[in-house]
């Protein structure tokens, strides 16, 4: 029999970005809360071996354990869909901070345009830009409106950056840490671009550039350049992650505690609202009860779809209908780009995770698509984020990648080659959607979360288009000889690509197309809250992460609005 908890305020499920700001925001407003978190505590501390490459960057120390909980995939519903055994093309963070421990920190806003794409693109280029088969839509807020969101994310994170991108939308003040140093290497991406007529700006890093104390007291340190920051937390606290931000945050005010180990396998309900979550002790395999008057989740956007459906909370998507929306507009990201070799030996293996530079003249709608068979585009960078021994194996495509011919020209190349990338953004697809395994299930008995994905013709055009302007950009720098990477074939779930998954539980104004409004509460259930990058209706050409913590932001004061009035928000 399951053991039963005392009643808290707010329990979120998950400790990340989103569960710490969550609760830092409403223990401050007096609420107790409570987190539920299904990985290990740890702290800046536990980071002692931190740049030990092997356990963290190839042996995923930091990632879930795919042989209790993984994700099924299938290219389309004609396939028999499989369990991904392995981190490949996506890499899910567990414990303490969650993907915020481990990720490289470049930190953009989106566009004004992202949030109404449907009725921007339709002004400007008519109804049949795309096919019907695209489930463009708008978000239901606007960039001014979420606007005091972001910035008060900016400020808990210190974040690095200038205000020189003539594309972004206005901000109500300049950044809060100067950028990160301009590197020789960083100065090369600069000439070429802006001999090309481009606008390059310095990347929004949550490395940070120098000290600094958020509103909050929390204390971050400046940047040592050490290499080590995706796929590794930060030993010196210079890397802006929720468990030195806004966990501490929330603890100093006595209303906050947090419970690791706990695996949430259900969200309970009782007419149209939530009792609380019921959790799997991982430790001792103990079923609890956590009642709670206000549930949030706060986990990956895979896990907080996966548990929306496996609670019979919403309607599941069916692309054949089309009806429903739990699992719609599924979203990746596309990375085109080019590298470039060398004569030179460079000093590649300093670096950060976003000490980097950036264009946008080919995002967003940023330059006229009319000529175009595709809408958005991407950013396009330079980042030197430190070249890594085990990692870092750059050859040319026509040298063995085994042998003596491929040891030589590693070695050869290893200082010798830069790469110049794009972030491409993903447009939601009447194929693309999450739902439950029919088959497969975790470790505790729950139905594992199937991903149905591939790459549309809008992402191959993109592609394509984006690639030689990397291209261009890498010969501008001068490089002897550079290579672009080969068309899209079909979506494969092995080899890395981004952690950028966003959809299944998206956010607007109607519930006949959205999963939760615009505070991200849930339209059925009044008192549950969705937070994460599954809100998203599209991906952008950008990282997630800012809009992720300004929607936590917003989502925040929604949960102290609901406390004292009930009801729907909106």
């Amino acid at each position: 029999m399951a053991k039963t908890l005392d009643k808290v305020d707010v329990v979120t499920v998950g400790v990340g970005w989103t569960g710490g700001i969550i609760a830092a925001e409403c223990a401050k407003a007096g609420m107790k809360v409570r987190g539920l978190e299904r990985g290990q505590n740890r702290g800046t501390e536990d980071y002692s071996l931190v740049h030990d490459e092997y356990r963290y960057a190839i042996r995923y120390e930091l990632m879930q354990d795919l042989s209790k909980e993984t994700i099924t995939f299938r290219n389309n519903v004609k396939q028999r869909a499989l369990p991904m055994r392995q981190m490949g093309s996506f890499l899910l963070g567990e414990g303490l901070g969650g993907a915020g421990t481990h990720w490289n920190g470049m930190t953009y806003r989106f566009f004004p345009y992202d949030f109404q794409i449907k009725t921007e693109t339709e002004k400007k280029y008519g109804k049949n830009k795309l096919s019907s088969d695209y489930l463009i839509q708008d978000w239901g807020i606007t960039y001014d409106e979420l606007e005091p969101y972001y910035d008060r994310f900016e400020k808990t994170m210190g974040l690095s950056g200038e205000d020189t991108n003539p594309f972004w939308g206005k901000r109500s003040s300049d950044f809060p840490t100067p950028p990160m140093k301009k590197m020789p290497l960083l100065k090369k991406f600069e000439k070429a671009t802006k001999d090309l007529g481009y606008h390059p700006y310095m990347v929004p890093s949550a490395n940070l550039s120098e000290p600094y104390e958020n509103p909050d007291g929390s204390q971050l340190n400046a940047c040592q350049y050490c290499g080590f920051c995706e796929r590794f937390g930060c030993e010196y606290g210079a890397k802006a992650s929720p468990e030195v931000t806004v966990i501490p945050a929330a603890q100093k005010t006595g209303n906050y505690d947090i419970i690791f180990n706990a695996n949430v396998v259900e969200i309970l309900t009782k007419g149209n609202k939530t009792t609380g979550v019921r959790y799997i002790d991982t430790q001792t395999g103990e079923e609890v009860i956590q009642p709670a008057d206000v549930v949030v989740l706060t986990s990956y956007m895979m896990n907080n779809a996966k548990l929306l459906m496996v609670s019979n909370i919403g309607d599941q998507y069916d692309p054949e209908t089309g009806k429903g929306t739990l699992g719609r507009n599924y979203c990746y990201q596309i990375e085109p780009g080019a590298t470039g070799f060398f004569d030179e030996q460079m000093n590649t293996f300093m670096g950060a995770g976003a000490l980097g530079m950036t264009i946008d003249d080919f995002n967003a709608d940023n330059f006229d698509h009319s000529d175009l068979d595709f809408i958005h585009g991407a950013s396009i960078s330079f980042v030197q984020s430190g070249s890594r021994p085990i990692g870092t194996n750059p050859v040319p495509s026509d040298v063995p990648l085994w042998g003596a011919e491929f040891k030589k020209a590693s070695i050869e190349n290893f200082t010798r080659t830069l790469d110049v990338f794009g972030q491409g953004a993903s447009m939601p697809h009447k194929h693309n959607y999450l739902s439950l395994d029919p088959t497969y299930k975790d470790k505790y008995g729950v139905p594992l979360l199937q991903m149905t994905y591939n790459f549309t013709e809008q992402d191959r055009n993109l592609h394509k288009f984006i690639t030689k302007k990397t291209v261009e950009v890498m010969e501008k720098m001068g490089a002897k000889k550079t290579e672009g990477g080969g068309p899209l074939a079909e979506y494969d779930i092995v080899p890395y690509q981004s952690t950028h998954n966003t959809g299944g539980t998206s956010m607007g104004n109607d519930p006949n197309t959205s999963v939760v409004n615009t505070y991200l509460q849930h339209w059925d259930v009044e008192n549950l809250f969705v937070v994460g990058a599954g809100n998203f209706n599209h991906n952008s050409g950008y990282n997630p992460t800012a809009t992720v913590g300004a929607l936590a932001y917003r989502t925040a004061e929604g949960i102290q609005k609901y406390r004292q009035k009930g009801g729907s928000l909106v």
